[in-house]
This record gives C-alpha cells, structure tokens and sequence, in this order.
C-alpha cells in the first residue's frame, strides 16, 4: 500500500483539541452506516435493473458485514505496520470509492463489489476508533462512545431516509447511493487535517492472540454477533417486509429512518444514564428487553403501530451497540488493550452479524414470510441475555489475566505529525 504524501498541518491549541476530535468523532460516525441502510429502500429499482433475488441482496449487507469481522483481527497488525492516521486516511478513501462508484454499477456484482469496499474501509474505522476515543478522552469514555454511537446510528437513519427522497426526486437508485460519498469526502478532509499519527498508541503485534486465548473475548464476540445480527437484519428487510404489506418505496424508507432516528437517541442517552454505574448489565437486560418487545411485535402484532415495534426494536440496537462497546472498554485500563478488546468483539460479532439477513432471507424463501425471522432474532436476544450475565465487573481483573500492563500516559490523538 502506497504512502500517502507527507503534511503538516499547523498545531492545534490545546483548548481547541477536544473540540476538533470530537467533531471527528461526529463526522465519522455519521459515515458508517448509509451504505447499509441506503439500498433497503430501492430494492425494487434495483432488483428490477440488476435482477438480483433476495440471497444477492443480502449480500450488500452480508459482504460488509464479514468484512468488518475479518478486518478487525487483522487491523490491529495493520495499524502496528502504517500506523493510525494513514489507515485511517485510506479506510475513508475506501468508504468514498465504494460509494461513489455506486454511479456506475452496470449489475449486480459491480454493486456489491462497491459494498465490499465500504465494508473494508469501515472494518479499520471501527476497528481503530474504540481506542483512539480511550486515548482523547480518558475521562469521558461512556458520555463519547454515546455520542460515537448515536452518530452511527444517525448516519444510518439519514441514509435510510435520504436516499428514497432523491430517488423520488427524479435521481435513478444509482445516482441516489452516490450521494452518500460527500460525507465521506468530508470527514476524509477533516481527518487529514488534525488526526495525530498515532504511533505511541500502536498495538502490540501479540495482542490479538493474547486476548483470543481469554473466554471473555469470546463471549463479547457472541454477544454483540446475536445483537447486531438483529440491526443487520432490520437494515436488510424491515422496507422489504413493509412493502409486502401495503406499504411504498418511501414510506417504508421512512420506517427504516425512525428505527436508525431511535437507535441514535438510545446509543446518546443509556450510556450517559450508565455512566455513574460500573456494572451495565442492568441497562444492557433493558435494551435487550426492548428489542424483545420490537421483534415479537413485528412477528406476531404487525399491523398494530408497526411504528411503535420499530421504534422499541431500534431503541433497544442503539443502546446495545454502544454499551457493548464500553463494556468491552471497561474490561481493561490501557487504551491500546482495550481498544483492540472492543475490536475483537466487533470482529468476532460483525462475522455473526453478516449471517443474520442471509438466514432471514433463507427462512423467508422457506415460509413466504418474513415473521420467521423476527421471531429466530427473539431467540438470538434471549442468547444474549444469558451471555450478558457474566458481565460483572468485579472480575473482570481476573477474567483478562493479573499479567496485563499497568496503565500508561498516551499522546493527545490530535496534532498529525504528517503521513
């Protein structure tokens, strides 16, 4: 991989640090999911035009999805070997590409091999980005995850909602998924003008095995696979399944903006609730009772405020993805071990994660409905619940060994050395 070339930005005032990196934060955040949630709406358009069935549309969420798996046992090396900032610069290139040449996709293949790049370049995002909030705001770890979080979210409901608006407003479905690129062009902006070089917080090349050999990694991975297999399945066939029961293009766009909307405002506000409390496993049995109460309600009481199961079933997503991401934050003190903790665990999830909307797409070419999947995803919550009791943070010292490092002093992630 080619270097990128060499700046040096001036130094930021210290004052003004926290403020910049939490626009990055802000402006990144937003970028990670319309690509996922952008096609649900558009499917017809797009199976009409590329003559892709259900199994090839999963794969717009599938691809991505196992890519983000697999890139999270990988980043840490890759971030050891270039470094933070470079990774970081060429993930987001990546997520421009990949949407951008969304304008030019002649059929189905082209427009999932343009998922597969989002899907990379988001895999190194995620990947990094846990620890590097570790290390800029030590202090405010659940209050910025939060914000991390719902900004996630929020990117998915703007994706959900936008993309059907410019398609009715006289843009073909290609044009319309293009558009996600301006954003990415955005934040890559932002990032090569103050993201830090990072090369005091590389992770050590034996972490990820070390972690991999503690069950606690693997029961993480487990939890937060089962929960984000219900997102990704939402994302993947909540407009399907509305349109099959009366619903339009748009309105079911709309349906699929108020699930991201609501995940956004739980992934903001449970963590700040949870904040003054060490153990989140109260607040984790709460979103996983939410969504509970979202996927029975889709299942077996459709036609009776299928906005209100929406709107549980998001919550509940929302505010799971970021406490499972600061639980994972909280299991160890140093910024580069516990990011790469809560990277393993989107790895190992995201890989689990993928499968959902191919079994759901499966289970409905068996039944000729969708409601099989929503009740299999009620299982998945139940799994997790029973995984989430483990969480208890007075052992976790003990569950990640009495060997780990002493916590140490790490640089601002702010002020870029250059490439």
């Amino acid at each position: 991989m080619s270097q990128m070339p060499p700046q040096s930005p001036a130094r930021l005032p210290a004052s003004s640090s926290s403020l910049v990196l939490l626009s990055l934060v802000v402006l990144i955040g937003l970028n990670l999911r319309p690509f996922l949630t952008g096609p649900g709406p558009l499917i017809p358009g797009i199976q009409a035009d590329t003559g892709l069935g259900y199994g090839g549309i999963a794969m717009l969420t599938l691809l991505p999805m196992l890519l983000m798996g697999l890139g999270a046992f990988l980043v840490p090396g890759l971030q050891a070997r270039i470094g933070t900032r470079r990774g970081m610069l060429w993930a987001l290139i990546l997520l421009l590409l990949g949407s951008l040449l969304r304008l030019w996709s002649p059929d189905g293949l082209s427009l999932i091999l343009t998922a597969a790049l989002c899907g990379a370049g988001v895999a190194f995002i995620q990947a990094a980005f846990p620890g590097l909030i570790k290390q800029g705001f030590p202090h405010k770890v659940a209050a910025v995850t939060g914000l991390y979080s719902a900004m996630i979210m929020g990117g998915g409901a703007a994706g959900a909602q936008l993309t059907p608006i410019l398609a009715h407003g006289g843009q073909d479905w290609r044009t319309a998924l293009a558009w996600l690129a301006l954003p990415a062009a955005i934040a890559l902006l932002l990032a090569w003008r103050v993201l830090a070089d990072g090369r005091t917080t590389r992770p050590d090349r034996a972490l990820v095995s070390r972690l991999l050999r503690r069950p606690r990694s693997w029961h993480l991975m487990a939890c937060f696979g089962l929960v984000n297999g219900g997102y990704s399945s939402m994302v993947a066939w909540l407009a399907p399944y509305m349109q099959g029961r009366g619903w339009g293009v748009a309105q079911s766009g709309s349906l699929v903006a108020i699930m991201a909307a609501a995940q956004a405002v739980a992934a903001l506000i449970l963590p700040i609730l949870a904040a003054r409390s060490g153990d989140r496993r109260p607040w984790l049995y709460l979103t996983l009772a939410m969504q509970a109460a979202g996927f029975g309600g889709l299942a077996f009481l459709p036609g009776t405020q299928p906005w209100m199961w929406i709107m549980l079933g998001g919550a509940g997503l929302g505010g799971c993805f970021s406490l499972s991401l600061i639980t994972a934050l909280d299991h160890l003190p140093r910024p580069e071990d516990a990011g790469a903790l809560a990277a393993l665990m989107q790895g190992g999830g995201f890989l689990l994660a993928g499968l959902a909307p191919l079994a759901v797409a499966l289970l409905q070419g068996w039944s000729g409905s969708f409601a099989e999947g929503w009740v299999m995803h009620l299982a998945w919550v139940a799994a997790a619940a029973l995984i989430a009791t483990r969480f208890d943070p007075a052992g976790y010292a003990a569950t990640m060994g009495a060997d780990e490092k002493p916590a140490i002093a790490t640089g601002h992630p702010l002020r870029s050395t250059g490439g």
